[in-house]
């Protein structure tokens, strides 16, 4: 049985608990709901050809499960036409499941954040059932869903349809999984790990996650370039990006999701999008590369990896390849890769380094007219639109003479935000990334 009811021809959600079914727009429904089904049984009408389905665990797997009304002690219910169905309700949570569920938990407390398991969140007149939400920094929130079901890969339907809805409610989607048939799928961010038991899950060693997070090696195509043109042509001159595969521990994942230094991307590899897991830095020159595949991305300032953890592993990883450089001892006896780390604010000018004469006077002109939202100079934000507007006429040219010049005058634009852009966070004592980050959302967000 179950409390709530998907109407296929009224295409809304019945919540059996409330005298109107949670529409009270709609007096009377349960009368007519009630009494119609009742009709289709004195007919003879088979369940699975009615109106009404399970729009609880069953349509939240993507399941069509047929369910017909009854009254009992005054009692309204819906039951499930086949036992399978019903039991998919009462199926208790698997002891790895409920191990992954406390890992998450603890591994986001000791990173700072806060969480909790199945959270049921209210958007509109339906819910969003999380198996753990993550509370991160900034608002942000990620919720983990743990898939270590036996059912084939066809029949895990509404994934999509679940994540879309949870990341239209400001939560970020997070799946993880065991089983290689869902890591490779496309419909949602997967990572996976091995298949391990539960005491092996919920001890305090190594987690590896073996899938769903990639590097991106940024890389220019020409003669000298390692990986094939991606256009198919023999060398097209233009910059791009490979998404490599990289491990990461599970705990590591948990906490730097929350803290916004490892997010979701769509990665387009040929006519394929992917979704991966990257580290923030490689999200910010991934734009960079999409805004302008003419050269590559400049460098994102990072620390120093740090080596494997103390921890003993959960699980014996495999050797790490010998090109790599060398580990401390401990790292080499595990077989571990450098942890991921978060983006440091940039560091302060030199005080003998002096701007040149023409940003200073741009400077004070600036500081004396700033964008009421940002707090940025509309000078700073004038150069940006210029620059802007070049690109944007660059893609309209079809000429390759007037496209070269058109480049040169937009790479000239380009410069020179890129010059005021550094001198005005190194006045400011900001981090400079975030200055140029804020700046190209406020225009071309603007711009729309």
């Amino acid at each position: 049985m179950a409390n709530v009811v998907w109407h296929k021809n009224f295409r809304i959600l019945l919540d059996l608990t409330r005298d109107d079914l949670d529409h009270p727009e709609f007096p009377g429904l349960w009368g007519l709901v009630y009494a119609t089904d009742r009709f289709y049984g004195r007919r003879g009408v088979p369940v699975s050809e009615r109106d009404l389905q399970c729009g609880g665990v069953c349509r939240d797997l993507g399941v069509e499960a047929p369910m017909h009304l009854r009254v009992r002690g005054g009692r309204r219910e819906a039951v499930h036409e086949r036992r399978e169905d019903e039991e998919r309700h009462t199926a208790p949570m698997s002891d790895e499941h409920k191990a992954y569920q406390e890992r998450i938990l603890r591994a986001a407390h000791e990173g700072g954040f806060g969480g909790d398991s199945e959270v049921r969140t209210r958007v509109g007149r339906t819910w969003i059932q999380t198996d753990t939400l993550v509370e991160g920094a900034d608002g942000r929130r990620i919720g983990w869903e743990v898939q270590l079901s036996t059912i084939d890969e066809s029949g895990l339907r509404g994934v999509r349809a679940r994540a879309g809805k949870a990341a239209k409610n400001g939560i970020t989607p997070a799946w993880h999984t065991d089983r290689a048939a869902y890591a490779q799928r496309n419909d949602t961010h997967w990572t996976r790990s091995d298949r391990l038991p539960a005491h092996l899950i919920a001890r305090n060693g190594d987690l590896r996650i073996v899938s769903g997070f990639r590097a991106l090696d940024f890389w220019h195509c020409d003669t000298s370039a390692l990986y094939p043109c991606p256009h198919g042509v023999r060398r097209c001159g233009k910059a791009h990006a490979t998404a490599k595969p990289r491990d990461v521990f599970f705990d590591d994942m948990v906490r730097q999701t929350a803290a916004g230094t490892i997010v979701p991307i769509q990665f387009r590899a040929g006519k394929t999008v992917h979704r991966y897991w990257v580290t923030s830095a490689d999200r910010d020159r991934l734009e960079d590369l999409d805004s302008d595949d003419t050269h590559l991305p400049p460098e994102r300032e990072v620390t120093p990896a740090t080596g494997a953890s103390r921890n003993r592993p959960t699980c014996q990883p495999a050797p790490a390849p010998s090109t790599e450089k060398e580990l401390p001892t401990p790292a080499v006896l595990l077989g571990a890769r450098p942890l991921l780390t978060a983006l440091p604010p940039q560091p302060a000018a030199p005080a003998a380094e002096a701007a040149p004469r023409d940003l200073e006077q741009r400077e004070a002109s600036a500081s004396q007219a700033t964008d009421a939202t940002s707090g940025l100079p509309t000078e700073l934000i004038a150069l940006q639109q210029g620059a802007d507007a070049a690109h944007h006429k660059l893609q309209q040219l079809d000429d390759h003479q007037e496209r070269d010049l058109q480049r040169q005058a937009w790479r000239q634009a380009a410069e020179t935000v890129q010059a005021a852009v550094t001198h005005y966070a190194r006045a400011k004592r900001l981090n400079r990334h975030e200055v140029e980050a804020c700046l190209r959302r406020l225009v071309r967000h603007t711009e729309r």
